[in-house]
């Protein structure tokens, strides 16, 4: 941690009382920067100390809690607040524009150990929080570029943008009356994918790329990250719960053959119009529809009801399906000769896309899809609460690094109050309360 060693650390009961900067203190004393500083100290050498290495990330850190939005914004702050200039580390004056951007270019340069840390304290946060990663939430985010559009110019000169390109993503749906609406987003710059625990709300794994990036790759790519980073956290994972954008047959059997993750994914219907059912294997009375509700028709009057949900049979691969004349008291006139009066075994290979797990009939789906919420309240933190709503940044490689350092604030913060036993309050990332 890059923590001034004439400043004295605080005990947990003064947060509130001393308010911003016992936040920034807090983030300051868990954030595992040290081979960073190491790092950007040997860069510095001989050079110029004016500005302490450890002082102007410190700053950088400050910008990130206060939710400066522009350098700028940052250094007339430390110009007008001594005790932030004393806190980060500063002797005398505030840094200038000038030394505050060479710094920056040096961090830029070190993107590999901004994902050390924040690797790092995922790990930290595992250690703390035992459960921690048991349900996972995966999402993307759109991130608009400061530069309002595409150049067709493809030299760099600190006010184009040459790496983003332009996203869209379309959300649609039923209204109340049957009609059909469709609302349509575009914008240029990048996306944010991560994967967050869903109970915590605290990101594990994130990258960023183009925002013309399908959200079904990156997917993937993500789950193949956490193998290779985070594989205690993905061998402990019970649960994956994700939005439409990735459904994806090849996901979801990753999901459960390789990792043993149970995927609770929303399905897109691509079954052709008007095509409501289709016949389960060779059974002539039972029918099954592409959100995976099962059928049953009575072999007397041709009555269609749906099958009660039985659960999952690891050892055989398959979800059980119970009579619902059994099940919910109903009469049906076929019961003695129906032939799957006494229930049935769907296997999951049946159609991998539609039949998961967990039933996507069952109650048990739907509270595990409800948690998807909360990457979408972690993207929203990201917006509000650390400015990326309104930013001016350029560029994927100061995307990447602005996207890392606002994460593991995050987890710092987090961090922090868990291990001051104030688990109750790790959501509380930006205000002292």
């Amino acid at each position: 941690m890059a923590i001034i060693p004439q400043l004295s650390l605080f005990a947990w009961d003064e947060i509130e009382e001393l308010g911003d900067l016992e936040r920034l203190r807090l983030v300051l004393e868990y954030m595992p920067d040290e081979n960073l500083m190491q790092k950007l100290e040997q860069k510095r050498s001989k050079g110029r100390d004016d500005y302490p290495v450890r002082a102007m990330w410190n700053a950088v850190l400050a910008g990130l809690v206060f939710q400066h939005d522009s350098d700028a914004k940052l250094l007339r702050e430390l110009s007008r607040n001594g005790q932030l200039r004393m806190m980060c580390g500063f002797k005398g004056k505030a840094p200038t524009a000038s030394a505050f951007s060479r710094f920056l270019k040096n961090l830029l340069a070190e993107g590999s150990e901004v994902e050390a840390m924040f690797d790092q304290l995922v790990k930290e946060v595992k250690e703390v929080l035992p459960d921690f990663g048991q349900r996972l939430a995966m999402d993307s985010k759109a991130i608009a570029s400061f530069a309002p559009r595409k150049n067709k110019h493809e030299t760099e000169d600190g006010r184009r943008d040459i790496d983003a390109d332009y996203g869209k993503k379309r959300y649609h749906g039923m209204k109340e009356d049957g009609t059909r609406w469709e609302k349509v987003i575009k914008w240029f710059g990048y996306k944010l994918h991560l994967v967050v625990d869903a109970v915590y709300e605290l990101p594990v794994a994130f990258s960023v790329t183009k925002a013309s990036k399908p959200d079904i790759n990156e997917g993937h790519r993500l789950l193949e990250q956490m193998e290779e980073r985070q594989p205690e956290i993905l061998k402990q994972a019970e649960v994956l719960t994700a939005d439409r954008g990735y459904d994806d047959t090849k996901l979801l059997v990753k999901c459960w053959d390789k990792y043993g993750i149970k995927p609770v994914i929303d399905i897109r219907n691509m079954w052709k119009d008007g095509e409501s059912t289709r016949m389960l294997g060779e059974r002539e009375n039972v029918t099954y529809s592409c959100k995976g509700n099962v059928y049953c028709h009575c072999p007397v009057t041709g009555t269609e009801r749906e099958m009660a949900c039985g659960g999952f049979e690891k050892d055989r691969k398959a979800l059980k399906k119970l009579c619902p004349a059994k099940q919910y008291g109903v009469t049906c006139a076929g019961q003695d000769q129906c032939p799957v009066a006494q229930g049935i075994r769907v296997s999951l290979s049946e159609d991998r896309r539609i039949f998961t797990p967990i039933d996507r009939a069952s109650y048990k789906w739907q509270r595990e899809y409800n948690k998807r919420t909360s990457v979408e309240r972690v993207n929203s933190r990201l917006d509000r609460s650390f400015g990326f709503e309104q930013h001016t940044i350029r560029g994927i490689q100061k995307m990447k690094t602005r996207c890392g350092l606002a994460l593991c604030v995050m987890l710092a913060m987090a961090l922090g109050r868990a291990k001051q036993k104030q688990t109750d309050k790790i959501r509380s990332l930006v205000s002292a309360a």
